[in-house]
């Protein structure tokens, strides 16, 4: 395989006065936020983006909780849960696997049950309260909290803010919403402590990526470090974990933010792709999507249904069809875990505390 080149080329930001507006708006939002976000008596590190979806974070924040385990420290991943079908907190997992499944707990959060054994998994729309619930219910009381998707939780205080960029798209073009790919705006990204360049293709020639983006980031306020992760795809196997030959038939299904690039992978590693039926991000999968795969599977004679990690959870044991994952796990360069270590080294040294400032009580009712 030849060697890949990635260049990044920050937009200037935008004169437009409604972007103005709306820059203006979410600055007055975290502002406002930062006096009065409330706080849990164990460090919080979370993992974000500033895009609308498929920036990479969750298999960055599988990454992370990995290497904290590795580490010795009891890990809890708080998950909204976006698209499960019921408000409240709830335990997806207590470190062995998923007691839930994606319509009670996300798709993401079960996805994360299974990639990190070892972490607990808490879901709920209000992270404080998920943390407080997994601090009192959890088997194991987390030596600290990994939010999935925290960036713009900002009710909840974090001691470690992480903001993913995707390579395919690092900066958005630079537009909020509507008329453009980000939700808020690059200068948030002055409120991060380090920005990671997710998805670089593991046979790229130039290892000062991480840089070039915090230097693409510095006329936007952002004064941390910058790293790169790279992506590693499959090998495909069945839900069994029977390994995929190359070259097999197949009919793709995704409901994903960046579904090109799940088909440029399987494309890579040599799949036959007979058709390619892509959803919205998140897609529950009713039954009549279901009938839409059968009759893809078998008009086109296909010898699996290849899906990511995301839509396996949803899929497996619902769809009456030969099925397999083509899994793509990150993997940060080693200076993020040395910076991430010394954070944390300083971190785990504070006593915990009550949010109110007195001692925390480990009693479980």
């Amino acid at each position: 395989m030849s060697e890949i080149a990635v260049t990044l080329d920050p937009p200037r930001p935008s004169r437009s006065p409604w972007q103005g507006l709306y820059r203006a708006a979410h600055r007055w939002r975290r502002q406002r936020a930062a006096a009065r976000a409330k706080r849990l008596p164990r460090p919080v590190i979370s993992i974000g983006n500033l895009h609308l979806g498929g920036s990479g974070k969750t298999p960055l924040t599988a990454a992370v909780a990995s290497h904290l385990l590795r580490r010795g420290l009891q890990v809890a991943i708080l998950s909204r849960g976006y698209g499960r079908s019921e408000s409240g907190v709830r335990v997806v997992s207590q470190g062995d696997g998923p007691l839930l499944g994606p319509s009670l707990a996300g798709d993401e959060p079960v996805l994360l049950a299974g990639l990190v054994p070892g972490a607990a998994v808490v879901v709920g729309a209000d992270r404080h309260q998920a943390g407080k619930h997994a601090l009192l219910r959890l088997d194991h009381s987390p030596d600290l909290f990994l939010l999935d998707d925290g960036f713009s939780h900002v009710k909840l205080h974090r001691d470690i803010d992480i903001l993913a960029f995707p390579v395919s798209d690092p900066f958005g073009g630079g537009r909020l919403l509507p008329s453009g790919r980000l939700r808020e705006p690059l200068e948030s990204a002055r409120w991060a402590d380090a920005a990671v360049l997710t998805g670089v293709p593991e046979n790229t020639i130039d290892l000062t990526l991480g840089d070039q983006l915090a230097q693409g980031l510095r006329a936007y306020g952002f004064s941390g470090p910058g790293f790169q992760c790279a992506a590693h795809t499959g090998p495909a196997s069945r839900v069994d974990g029977t390994l995929i030959a190359s070259g097999s038939k197949v009919v793709l299904v995704s409901a994903i933010a960046r579904p090109d690039g799940f088909e440029a992978s399987a494309l890579a590693a040599g799949f036959q792709i007979a058709s390619h039926l892509r959803f919205r991000d998140h897609h529950a999968y009713p039954d009549a999507t279901l009938q839409m795969i059968r009759t893809a599977f078998r008009t086109a004679a296909a010898d699996l249904v290849l899906v990511t990690g995301k839509d396996r959870v949803k899929l497996q044991g619902r769809l009456d069809l030969p099925l397999a994952e083509l899994p793509v796990r990150s993997e940060p360069e080693a200076g993020f875990f040395s910076w991430l270590d010394g954070k944390i080294d300083h971190l785990v040294q504070r006593p915990a505390c009550a949010p109110d400032g007195e001692p925390f009580s480990e009693a479980r009712s």
